[in-house]
């Protein structure tokens, strides 16, 4: 299901009443378009854009952001989305060469593919260490795998980007987030002629710096918590003639990002994911745990993890892993399978907005005459586009077959992989512009691919540990593909704002992905043989779910239950035309998420309530938050409020990102700042809520001065 976002003041029904005030709306997408949008550059002007040295740019920051997010993920399980960063990297490079702003896009474009590369590498290739069909990470097949996943990817985006950036309202808060950014500080003019202020651009600033000391101080100096965690025994209960204890979890990450994107999507959203958390962490989770009982830690891994959740309590912090060890071993699944169900009907939803796109390819094809599209509105060519995807086939097929060396079902699987990697590319596509790439689950797009994967070799006749690194590589190129696609749409988002040239930008995510692939090889390689794959000083605790998931499927002890259980949850909500897709994020990823997402979107709602309050009686043309994004001059007061709200969670989002990479490189420098072992909790709480009220105060801070 798709949502409409925006900024009105105009006549709407709300609850069956009729009003004409301002409010922000929220209602499942219809046909709304982006076709007319006014770009920060307009599309007629032509200023420089893929330069050498801007492509020159995007690959150095491909290359760097890419390792140290491989790094990052193999030690931490998640990466850094490098849209913002490598926009504020790319600036700063290109400022020395006068560089304008669309040439600091494209250099962005190149560090985005390095590190959405790195993310969809890193969570299945470690897996074929971890299961034994590989001892040592193999340089050529990972580069090759890396290679023709990555690439595929950005082809894939070609024909989607209509159907997913200009047909829908769908909010891309990061490409919002970067766009603000970009006009804020480049502006018009190049680089060399960066504004020092403009618009609220001090609010940026704040923004920047608050995230960046908040998130220094908990990753980098560990002296305050980045999660706080506690548990609650409710009571003891006969189960089947056993007495079984009651636990509830809560949780909340103290991120000022997390923040931002509530802000960015609104009340409505944050709260269809908040229901999943709840669905899947206070009712769902509960239910296994008074039924099974809690886990315990065994492994030294598992109780280092127990000690850290326990914040040093052992026996507090066994109870909130073993709480987590449920939630990774089962309630995760209803998530999976009802992503599963929700992305193949968002796809459904989007038919005809698909069914143009292919229909101007096949024109393209047959060599027709489409009419001429402006500067901003045109893609690579689609007769070439498809031609590439066809042909991409043969080389798939040839690693499948080489690695495996059963060609037979190489050359079936080879074009599954290229058919699925459209729906997960749309799925994964879908995900990050609904809450940004930095928490788009792209491991839940995986475990899909994986279990569909699998089930296709259990048709095949082939099950067991043979058949363990098969199903491995046909996931790692499908999920490279993916991990690219909501990179590429956030990053083309961006440039619809700000008014870059689709093709271009097509390019340089490709110059990005040939830059990165054998790099990552190479630090994925050195990584293992320095450290060891699955060892305490690299985790890779992505990898490991992908590898038990393969396991559990051919080994015949996949959880099956929860899958279907997911399924079905996603035709109910599809039945009641709830969407799918927000509560199924909220159920697989963790409930420290969930909290300050929703916290975002509550205090969206409270800005929204006191706009109405002042300006309800306005009557004005509809303003999007992507126009506010970039609107630079005569801003009106209920427009500034909004504006100012974009460029602080902007700056929220930019600081945490940025912290989140320079540490990365400290920890792959050897750099330990650490002051404590188990951080105290409640200063991140008293940091994160002062954050909290000034996302409340900052934006709305000329309503309340002039009430006084």
């Amino acid at each position: 299901m798709i949502f409409r976002f925006g900024y009105f003041i105009k006549t709407y029904k709300i609850d069956g009443f009729i009003n004409n005030e301002i409010y922000y709306s929220y209602w499942y997408y219809t046909m709304s378009s982006r076709d007319d949008f006014k770009s920060f550059i307009p599309s007629k002007k032509i200023i420089p854009e893929l330069t050498i040295k801007a492509v020159l740019v995007g690959v150095l920051l491909a290359i760097i952001l890419g390792a140290a997010n491989a790094y990052l993920g193999l030690y931490a399980g998640m990466t850094v989305s490098a849209v913002i960063p490598g926009a504020v990297m790319a600036f700063a490079l290109l400022k020395p060469f006068k560089g304008t702003i669309l040439e600091v896009n494209i250099g962005m474009m190149g560090a985005a593919a390095g590190e959405a590369l790195a993310a969809g590498v890193i969570f299945t290739i470690p897996a074929l260490v971890i299961l034994g069909t590989w001892t040592e990470i193999r340089y050529l097949e990972t580069t090759a795998i890396a290679l023709l996943g990555g690439i595929l990817g950005v082809l894939w985006m070609v024909p989607l980007r209509r159907a997913l950036v200009i047909k829908t309202d769908l909010p891309f808060p990061e490409g919002v987030a970067v766009a603000a950014v970009l006009t804020t500080t480049v502006g018009d003019e190049s680089s060399s002629k960066a504004k020092s202020s403009s618009g609220g651009a001090i609010w940026l600033i704040v923004g920047v710096l608050v995230a960046a000391l908040l998130k220094f101080c908990q990753v980098a100096l560990n002296a305050i918590g980045g999660a706080i965690h506690f548990i609650v025994n409710i009571g003891k209960y006969n189960i089947g003639g056993e007495e079984h204890s009651g636990y509830l979890y809560g949780g909340v990450a103290t991120s000022p990002a997390l923040l931002a994107v509530g802000w960015i999507i609104g009340p409505k959203i944050s709260s269809f994911i908040f229901v999943g958390g709840l669905l899947g962490w206070v009712i769902l989770a509960p239910l296994v745990a008074l039924a099974t009982g809690l886990p315990m830690p065994v492994e030294p891994s598992e109780i280092a993890d127990a000690l850290a959740f326990g914040n040093g309590n052992f026996d507090i912090g066994s109870q909130i892993w073993g709480f987590f060890q449920i939630w990774g071993d089962y309630i995760r699944y209803i998530g999976v399978g009802a992503m599963v169900v929700g992305g193949l009907y968002t796809i459904f939803k989007l038919r005809s907005n698909l069914a143009s796109g292919i229909r101007e390819a096949i024109i393209g094809i047959r060599g027709g005459q489409m009419a001429t599209k402006e500067r901003t509105d045109q893609d690579m060519n689609f007769k070439r586009v498809f031609l590439m995807i066809a042909v991409l086939a043969i080389p798939i097929f040839i690693v499948y077959g080489f690695i495996s060396q059963l060609w037979a079902i190489s050359a079936v699987m080879a074009v599954f992989a290229i058919l699925f990697a459209f729906i997960a590319s749309a799925i994964a596509g879908y995900m990050a512009a609904l809450l940004g790439s930095s928490n788009n689950p792209i491991s839940g797009v995986t475990v899909s691919v994986l279990l569909v994967t699998t089930l296709i070799l259990l048709i095949f006749g082939i099950s067991g540990a043979g058949a363990f690194g098969v199903a491995i590589l046909i996931a790692a190129v499908i999920c490279c593909a993916a991990a690219i696609s909501g990179d590429v749409l956030q990053s083309m988002a961006c440039g619809r704002m700000i008014g870059a040239t689709p093709r271009k930008q097509q390019i340089a995510e490709m110059f990005g992905v040939i830059a990165a692939a054998p790099f990552l090889a190479i630090v994925i390689q050195a990584l293992d043989k320095a450290y060891g794959i699955g060892s305490p000083s690299l985790p890779a605790p992505q990898s490991f779910l992908m590898a038990g998931i393969v396991k559990g499927v051919l080994g015949g002890d996949m959880v099956w239950p929860f899958v279907v259980a997911g399924m079905v949850l996603a035709i109910v909500l599809i039945l009641i035309d709830l969407p799918v897709l927000p509560v199924a994020i909220g159920i697989y990823l963790p409930f420290t998420l969930a909290i300050p997402i929703f916290s975002g979107g509550i205090i969206r709602a409270v800005t929204n309530r006191h706009m109405k309050k002042k300006f309800g009686s306005a009557d004005e043309e509809e303003v999007s938050d992507w126009e506010l994004a970039i609107k630079q001059h005569d801003v009106k007061p209920k427009e500034k409020v909004i504006r100012t709200g974009l460029l602080l969670t902007a700056g929220l989002i930019a600081g945490e990102a940025l912290m989140g990479v320079i540490v990365a490189f400290m920890i792959i420098g050897g750099i330990n700042l650490a002051i404590f072992e188990f951080p105290p909790v409640l200063p991140a709480i008293l940091l994160w809520l002062f954050i909290a009220l000034l996302l409340v105060y900052i934006p709305l801070r000329e309503i309340f001065v002039e009430k006084k």
